[in-house]
């Protein structure tokens, strides 16, 4: 399948192995009970053309992580489905997907795995799927047991994580292009949600809202795959200036570009079928955000871009050192350069006025 490249000219990867190497003994949670987003953003300042920033950042961030859990049982090939979704394996998938990759190219094991994983690349506010995108990347770029290794560990989140949505049964009906399709997702009523403090619990909550079903049949997933993955990242870049107005409402709907951009990266070593299975997936995953904590389908008149530069917003991410400040930018960035649309700087720019500075955030 060709797909444009998803690296940057600027990108240096030199210091990637160097940062996973010091990952390794860490585990995928952090102290505060979130996700852990080093490896990720990590290989993001990378791709950014900014190695400089990743070993510094780092030494801030692995403050709060925690050490890898313990293992539990191996994972048995003929059951793995008795793990699925289950947290408290993850560290057994972890080991399960060392060994898959130790007996098969990495490629090959992406394939199988995207294929049978894709309907549940909701799990973890889809922090799962945005892993494993950013480790093929890293694979991309060059293959080391470290890649290797940061490959295994996100699909294992993914596995872990693993959180089917509400699809209707039945055959899908004619799919709408991203703009449309985002304006006729049912929205659960403000009255109605159920948020317990963490993303998973409002995507949860959906299993008691019928109309949400139907969701997953409104996105044309035909024609140019590349094409369809830009008009999709564009419509939930202009989901995130309509409805992100706080830190969580940032945080929300950057994951719905984040994941949809991380399928990008996995595009190019899929089959047909199974790419457009994931961006299928990947769609309902970013409509169910909206359904949960949306109200204003994506604006579809003209955005007007941000005064800076991109250079600028880029450097500003790396500056203010908030994880999904960093993510951000770069998926944007990096899909505004495929396919310019001003609706991605704009994102970026309000991304940034709405997240936090790091504490300890690089002045550089």
């Amino acid at each position: 399948m060709s797909l444009p490249a998803a690296v940057s000219s600027a990108a240096s990867y030199d210091v990637l192995d160097e940062a996973l190497t010091l990952l390794a003994p860490c585990g995928s949670d952090l102290a505060n009970g979130l996700t852990s987003h080093a490896p990720m953003v990590a290989e993001a300042l990378c791709a950014l053309g900014r190695p400089d920033a990743v070993l510094p950042w780092l030494a801030h961030y692995r403050a709060g992580m925690l050490p890898r859990p313990p293992t539990r049982e191996p994972i048995d090939a003929r059951r793995w489905r008795e793990a699925l979704a289950r947290p408290e394996r993850i560290e057994d998938w972890a080991r399960f997907f060392g060994g898959e990759l130790r007996e098969a190219a990495w490629p090959d094991v992406l394939q199988r795995w995207t294929a049978q994983l894709a309907p549940g690349l909701a799990g973890a506010a889809t922090h799962g799927v945005i892993r494993v995108g950013h480790a093929v990347r890293a694979l991309d770029a060059g293959i080391s047991p470290a890649r290797l290794r940061e490959l295994a560990d996100g699909l294992a989140l993914l596995a872990a994580s693993y959180q089917e949505l509400p699809a209707a049964e039945g055959t899908a009906s004619a799919g709408r292009p991203a703009s449309e399709a985002i304006a006729r997702v049912a929205v659960v009523p403000r009255g109605e949600r159920r948020f317990a403090g963490t993303i998973v619990s409002s995507l949860e909550a959906l299993d008691d809202f019928p109309p949400f079903a139907g969701a997953i049949q409104l996105l044309d997933v035909e024609g140019d795959l590349s094409l369809r993955l830009s008009e999709l990242t564009d419509a939930f870049a202009r989901v995130f200036l309509a409805n992100a107005r706080d830190v969580l409402g940032a945080i929300v709907f950057a994951h719905a570009v984040t994941s949809v951009a991380a399928v990008r990266s996995l595009a190019p070593h899929l089959d047909d079928a199974t790419a457009r299975r994931a961006l299928r997936f990947a769609w309902q995953a970013g409509a169910a955000l909206y359904a949960a904590f949306g109200d204003r389908p994506a604006p579809v008149a003209p955005v007007a871009p941000p005064a800076e530069s991109t250079e600028a917003l880029a450097d500003r991410a790396v500056a203010q050192g908030d994880e999904h400040a960093i993510k951000f930018a770069e998926a944007c960035l990096r899909e505004h350069a495929l396919r310019p649309s001003p609706a991605y700087p704009a994102a970026v720019r309000a991304a940034l006025d709405l997240l936090p500075r790091a504490a300890a955030a690089s002045t550089s």
